[in-house]
């Protein structure tokens, strides 16, 4: 049975019910009458908590605690903590998908902290249900490089059906030391959703969305790793190697200390098609 071990402090508490209204399964309560006028989560309501923490980011006083989290532990948002709207702005136009990278390992401590705070990120339904599997050195790289050419050159020695492009990057590696898969990259993530998950895939590509900002903010270098996709589809031992069921969604993502140096943004402000959206009065749901 779920335990929330949900507590308010008295002395702190200032009876504004952020708690009662923020919480999405509305099952805060607060009366004036009742558990001295604190806010409170009946026992037979616990099981359904999203675990979402909204009661102790949104407690303006500091007042509320949940699941062993104490807001203390917690940082302070204040205006000067967060980046500006244009700081934001540039951050999202100057992403590049880096394609050189320096022949060294980003620091064991960086990749921890990008990865702790990445457990931030958003999923459907508050499931937390993604795995991070790392890449942390060059070394590991390596054998995992040969590993996916060598299960690649197996499928082809058997004919199996593969794309053109991963049989060239291949050839590519094995006869000019081009590495097309992995981009010479140090460092891998592949972020892996749990098939029970509410939408696993999304949960994948945006857990891989706010890492390519993070990781780019820190100073390092990113790119989407489709090859390596595309080479599971073609090599399915790879997804036992990896520790992926057969139905595991998954996305991966080199990154790396940049051999290279964006001077500016590029121009794309008008490469969506953007619409506003108008409801024709005529057109009713029986329509």
């Amino acid at each position: 049975m779920k335990k929330l071990n949900f507590t308010v402090d008295s002395s702190k508490c200032i009876r504004c019910d952020a708690c009662v209204a923020d919480c999405p399964r509305h099952i805060i309560y607060r009366t004036e009458t009742e558990n001295d006028g604190l806010p409170a989560i009946p026992p037979l309501q616990e099981q359904n908590c999203l675990e979402c923490q909204h009661c102790l980011a949104v407690c303006p006083a500091g007042a509320v605690s949940i699941l062993g989290r104490h807001p203390q532990n917690s940082i302070e948002l204040t205006p000067a903590k967060l980046p500006t709207a244009e700081q934001m702005h540039t951050l999202l136009r100057a992403r590049r998908s880096v394609r050189q990278y320096k022949n060294e390992n980003v620091p064991s401590n960086l990749i921890d902290t990008l990865l702790a705070t990445l457990a931030n990120s958003p999923t459907g339904c508050n499931d937390r249900l993604l795995r991070f599997l790392v890449v942390s050195d060059r070394d590991m790289m390596q054998r995992l490089r040969l590993m996916v050419i060598e299960s690649l050159e197996e499928q082809m020695r058997r004919h199996a059906a593969m794309p053109d492009f991963l049989s060239a990057a291949v050839t590519a590696y094995r006869q000019q030391g081009v590495d097309e898969l992995f981009r010479g990259a140090p460092h891998l993530l592949v972020v892996s959703g749990a098939e029970s998950a509410s939408c696993p895939k999304e949960d994948v590509d945006l857990a891989l969305a706010y890492f390519e900002l993070l990781a780019q903010s820190a100073g390092l270098g990113t790119t989407w790793c489709g090859y390596l996709k595309f080479a599971v589809d073609a090599a399915p031992q790879l997804r036992q190697c990896l520790g992926f069921g057969q139905q595991t969604p998954f996305y991966a993502m080199l990154f790396g200390h940049p051999n290279v140096r964006y001077a500016r943004t590029v121009q794309r402000d008008n490469a969506a098609k953007i619409e506003y959206f108008t409801l024709n009065p005529t057109i009713t749901a029986d329509n």
